[in-house]
Parts: structure tokens; sequence; C-alpha cells
């Protein structure tokens, strides 16, 4: 499968954020105190990210749109104590600057100069270098993953088809193992290759797409994956 286009994957966000605001609304102070499925992030931690990388994307694009070129964050210290602030916020604030993020990030997608696509920017001063036609894609993996790492009922099966299929074809990109295989989604009869093709012919991970998927995020692998060679490669977390 090759990668969606910007717009294209842009366009599966609408869904994804609607269900995604279905379960936040259905969160009460107590649940979003709650434990994610993230290591030492509550629930509250997780929504809070996620308007906070809206807000962060949306502020690069509009920035190019001024003629200016800015960072996603001033800093990881930076984003990591704005991201506890806003956890620790009021239920309605936490919703309210989840969707006004995603509005503001919609327009900047909307407004966002054709020919400024294929530029570049950081993520921190002199950090990881990202490209403007990644954004919509970023966008929609935080959605999606995140919404699952809620543990708040929604899981990798819920992801239509297109997204998995992005997904593990993302991962395969960002190199997620060591080790060199073959993953199969059985329900797509689509397959890719991790690593050296050479060497990835020993061994192959089986599996629904959705489940491949968030396996090879680094997240806990489902019961129905199977290997050809009787052990899960070990993955990277993303």
């Amino acid at each position: 499968m090759e990668d969606l286009e910007p717009q294209a994957e842009f366009e599966l966000l609408p869904e994804a954020t609607q269900r995604l605001v279905r379960t936040v609304d259905g969160l009460d102070d107590e649940a979003l105190g709650a434990p994610s499925g993230l290591p030492d992030w509550t629930r509250g931690h997780v929504v809070a990210h996620l308007a906070l990388n809206a807000e962060a994307l949306a502020g690069v694009l509009e920035g190019v749109t001024r003629g200016e070129h800015t960072t996603m964050y001033a800093s990881d210290d930076d984003r990591d104590r704005d991201i506890a602030e806003l956890a620790a916020a009021k239920r309605s604030e936490l919703r309210d600057r989840f969707m006004a993020g995603t509005t503001r990030l919609t327009e900047a997608v909307d407004e966002f100069p054709d020919e400024h696509w294929t530029g570049s920017f950081e993520r921190t001063p002199g950090g990881r270098t990202m490209r403007y036609a990644a954004v919509p894609g970023m966008r929609l993996r935080e959605v999606e993953i995140h919404h699952v790492d809620l543990d708040a009922g929604f899981t990798p099966r819920g992801w239509s088809d297109s997204f998995a299929a992005h997904l593990i074809e993302s991962m395969v990109k960002r190199g997620p193992s060591e080790e060199s295989y073959r993953v199969l989604a059985i329900d797509l009869a689509q397959s890719w290759v991790v690593g050296d093709p050479d060497d990835a012919s020993s061994t192959t991970v089986s599996g629904p797409a959705g489940d491949l998927a968030w396996w090879m995020t680094g997240r806990p692998p489902a019961a129905s994956l199977t290997s050809s060679s009787g052990t899960l490669p070990l993955v990277k977390a993303w």
C-alpha cells in the first residue's frame, strides 16, 4: 500500500476524531484521573497530549502561512509541563482545548499553501526534522493510537482497514525492530517486510491488520498474533 497523500490522510480524521470525542465525553472526572494504557499517564494526560499536539501542529502550519518557520515545541520540558498542567485542569477545559485544537488544525491544513508541503520543520529547536506533508498522517496516528491508549473500551479492531494498513506501513518505515521478518494481515491478504528482505523469509507474523499495527507500535501483542518461528520479534516503542 502506498502512503496516503496529506489531504487523503486528513480526510480520515473527522470520523476518528468523532469516535475519540464520544469516548472522552463519556469519561467523568474520576475516569479521567484513572490510569491509561501508557506508563505513568492518566487518561487526562492522554487527552491533554492530544489537545496540545493539535495546537502544536496547527502552529507550525500557521507559521508557514504567515511566512514564518516555527517548531512544534520550545523544548521537551515545556511540552511535558504543559501536558501535566492541562491534565490537571477541569474536564470542561480539557475537552474545550481538545475540540478547539482539532478545529484549528483542520483550518490550518485547509489553508496551507500547496507549494510548501515538501518543506520541513523541527519538532524542537535543533531536534528531529519532519516534513510538512507528514502532518496529517502524524495527527491521524496520534488520534487513533492514543484513543486505544485511553483504555476506555476502544480497541485496534475499531480502526478502518485503510488506517490499519497505513499504520503498518508507517511502522515498517521507522524500522521497529533489530530483526527481519514479514508481517501478514490475514484480513487484508496483504504483507509487508520489516528489515532485510533476504533475512525476512524465515519468520512471518500473522494476524488481523489492527492487531498487527498495534503491536508494531511497541504495544503489548494481542492473542490473535502468531509467529512462524514460535516467538514474536521484539519491537521498539513508538
